[in-house]
């Protein structure tokens, strides 16, 4: 096998991004990345009834927010459907495949009388040795000569040899009547043609494989590395679906996670390294490998996202972290931030990102800088601004006036007025909170006065001191 390592993700283009495609995905592209191997994208675009491109369009777009590139052009399998022909007729020419021109009631009719019977109901064609001066003029389909005896070995890095029975297998169809080839042989030709080393897929595709070696078998082509990886399943040990909440990658865009903690979290997700859980997309590329990933199905936990994402987010690179949230924004469709509320939230990113797990959770600290004169206090902090707090403020605004605009300063000050007054700083704390952000929960006073600067945080102590509301 070549040293060169390519793998591919190939989603049927039917719906949205699900997580499990995207974690089928992430795995193929930390396999390939991790040895500078390349990653493909083939969209199984064959079945057109259910094909759109507004699907094709959504898998593009959860791709491109997990940050999972791709080598090359997208490539169509339903554009490809002349060779995948060519293939299924050169094996026929070479005796691997046959003419069928049995009937759709005739098939039935076997079925039936082999359940009657308690027999198989596996199709094997009666026309599989037909000699060719016996063929009738009438419609056929190609099928392959499925192997008689003994049994198909499935050497998968995963599930172990998995062995198969050819009693188990039918002469499958490759070419429908009308000529169009089935999915099955699509698949293999066009991972052969794509060069693809490893298939990593998941276990739902195992009993494909053994019908999908057929054809390598008879075309005598090399058999990709199989690794069959678990579905994913819900808290409650059942397969993952619409019950167990959102299941598009999309919708996890929306609802605020930040792509790298979604990588790292899927990455963990039926696959691990020792006792890591919070780890880089360096460290993911440089450790997985097929041996890490687990045979039982995996529990999506929401808590655990949610808190590998918090670590994501307090770690990141602050420029980096603010173009995530901008995008965050614009997918959401909110308004456009301001530049000179962009400006704002780049000075603050350092003091918004700790303890924050999702984008809203981030924006909601933020919310003293998107905020605009007049503020006006939610019913926490409202309870914050009685009478007595709005004295104090009053009294304090002289000495922030006269104090220069530093954090050392912005402490002496306070601490020296709380003091005088008999009290801690403590108590001027929560009023302080609700005059510069009209919330009760914040990053601290101090990062938010010299965030919003000394004009900005003196009016709107001002606004609070002299309200009556």
């Amino acid at each position: 096998m070549s040293a060169d390592v390519v793998t591919r993700f190939a989603p049927s283009p039917t719906g949205y991004l699900h997580i499990g495609g995207a974690r089928t995905a992430l795995f193929n592209w930390l396999y390939a990345r991790g040895r500078g191997g390349k990653f493909l994208l083939r969209i199984e675009d064959t079945d057109r009834a259910r094909s759109n491109p507004e699907a094709t369009a959504a898998i593009l777009h959860g791709m491109a927010w997990l940050g999972l590139d791709y080598d090359g052009d997208v490539i169509s399998q339903f554009e490809r459907a002349d060779r995948h022909a060519e293939v299924a007729n050169e094996m026929l020419a070479a005796g691997k495949a046959f003419k069928c021109f049995a009937t759709q009631d005739e098939i039935e009719a076997f079925r039936e009388a082999a359940r009657a019977e308690g027999k198989s109901t596996l199709y094997r064609s009666p026309w599989r040795d037909a000699d060719a001066s016996t063929h009738p003029d009438l419609p056929y389909v190609i099928r392959v000569r499925a192997p008689e005896g003994g049994t198909m070995v499935i050497r998968d890095e995963v599930q172990g040899d998995v062995k198969i029975g050819h009693d188990q297998l039918d002469d499958m169809i490759l070419l429908r009547s009308d000529g169009t080839p089935v999915y099955m042989l699509a698949v293999v030709v066009d991972d052969h043609d794509m060069g693809v080393t490893h298939v990593i897929r998941g276990d739902d595709h195992l009993s494909n494989a053994a019908r999908q070696m057929m054809v390598y078998e008879a075309m005598g082509w090399e058999v990709p590395v199989f690794a069959h990886i678990p579905l994913i399943h819900g808290p409650d040990g059942k397969k993952l679906s619409k019950r167990h909440g959102a299941l598009g990658a999309q919708e996890y865009q929306l609802m605020g996670y930040p792509a790298a903690g979604m990588r790292n979290y899927l990455a963990r997700l039926g696959w691990s390294h020792g006792d890591d859980e919070f780890f880089s997309d360096a460290q993911a590329k440089e450790w997985f490998d097929l041996g890490g990933i687990g045979k039982s199905p995996a529990r999506f936990d929401t808590k655990k996202l949610e808190h590998l994402c918090g670590q994501h987010i307090a770690s990141a690179d602050n420029a980096a972290l603010q173009q995530e949230l901008l995008e965050f924004l614009s997918a959401r469709a909110d308004e456009p931030l301001t530049d000179p509320k962009i400006l704002l939230l780049s000075a603050a990113m350092a003091c918004l990102k700790e303890r924050a797990k999702t984008f809203p959770e981030l924006l909601e600290k933020a919310e003293f800088i998107l905020a605009d004169r007049p503020i006006f206090p939610d019913q926490k902090a409202s309870k914050a601004l009685d009478s007595v707090s709005r004295g104090i403020l009053h009294a304090l605004t002289p000495h922030l006036q006269n104090a220069s605009w530093t954090l050392d300063a912005l402490e002496t000050v306070t601490a020296d007025f709380a003091e005088a007054n008999g009290t801690k700083f403590g108590k001027m704390a929560g009023p302080l909170r609700a005059a510069l952000s009209g919330r009760a929960v914040t990053p601290s006073v101090f990062d938010m006065l010299l965030v919003l600067g000394k004009d900005e945080s003196l009016a709107r102590i001002s606004d609070a001191a002299n309200h009556n509301g």
